[in-house]
């Protein structure tokens, strides 16, 4: 219920915001009958692709697991017929770009029984640069287990989720711009990481990391052979960076499990002012 509260509140903002952007009075969109569609992508020649994915409303799921010589497959239901999503896929020399797009950006404002879905799995041994629009909805990024080379993500209203705690053997860059709403982002104990994070109106909590400068760093920062580079943005909301503690980690400690699943083990709950930040190390919270 929480979560189609949440879902619902961030598809009006987002919808109200295109549909002023275009010059086109709101209106409601029109609800029919839950649509799905499968859609699959081979890899062909690709060594490395440029991935696209653009979503105006609604629920985005993205993980690794396709199988071999296939890049994508995709699972989408949809109760808004203008909202088919749109599939191109295309290699020059020995390079790809796909993008998925939600149709119908201007149709109108969503009501409370819109339903808007995509379930995007993707190939996890060629290098992807990933770039994701979420106008507002929920997102659930489980990226630890792609050869991701970068990634941007633009996050209008809404909640996100981003595990980005894979152990990368190159350097990755990842930016992250959120509008209002929360975004939690999950980073890696075995790979360097730095973290330069912040809000206009809005709190960081920050768990597993130490302060160099202005940014956030974890225990392998400087002595690792690669390096996750993060710029996490946000407007009116919440920035929560977490670190998980790998496989190799101390006893007690939260585990990665096989198909990239994060198994945290429970922490304390931090209420701040906004404009603060929250260091959590060892159960021990202080404020900034």
């Amino acid at each position: 219920m929480v979560r189609a509260a949440h879902l619902f509140a961030a598809a009006v903002a987002a919808a109200v915001f295109l549909t002023g952007a275009c010059g086109v009075a709101p209106q409601r969109v029109e609800v029919g009958e839950l649509r799905t569609q499968t859609r699959s992508v081979e890899v062909e020649n690709a060594e490395s692709v440029q991935v696209n994915l653009r979503l105006a409303v609604g629920e985005l799921d993205v993980g690794g697991g396709v199988g071999e010589g296939r890049l994508m497959e995709a699972d989408f239901a949809y109760n808004v017929a203008a909202w088919k999503p749109g599939v191109d896929y295309e290699v020059v020399g020995d390079s790809g770009e796909l993008s998925v797009r939600q149709r119908g950006l201007t149709e109108g404002v969503p009501t409370r029984d819109v339903r808007n879905e995509w379930d995007v799995s993707l190939n996890e041994e060629v290098p992807v640069n990933l770039a994701v629009q979420m106008g507002g909805g929920v997102g659930n990024l489980d990226l630890d287990n792609l050869a991701l080379t970068g990634l941007n993500l633009d996050v209008g209203a809404g909640s996100t989720r981003l595990d980005l705690s894979g152990d990368w053997d190159r350097d990755v860059r990842a930016v992250v711009r959120g509008g209002a709403g929360q975004v939690t982002v999950l980073l890696p104990s075995r790979m360097g990481v730095k973290v330069d994070a912040g809000t206009r109106l809005g709190r960081v909590n920050v768990e597993g990391l130490r302060r160099e400068g202005k940014a956030y760093v974890n225990d392998a920062y400087g002595d690792s052979d690669a390096t996750l580079t993060v710029e996490v943005t946000g407007g009116v909301g919440q920035i929560n960076l977490e670190v998980v503690q790998q496989q190799g980690g101390g006893e007690g400690d939260a585990d990665q499990q096989p198909g990239g699943t994060t198994m945290m083990q429970p922490g304390p709950t931090t209420m701040m002012q906004p404009g603060e930040t929250t260091m959590m190390q060892g159960g021990t919270t202080m404020g900034r």
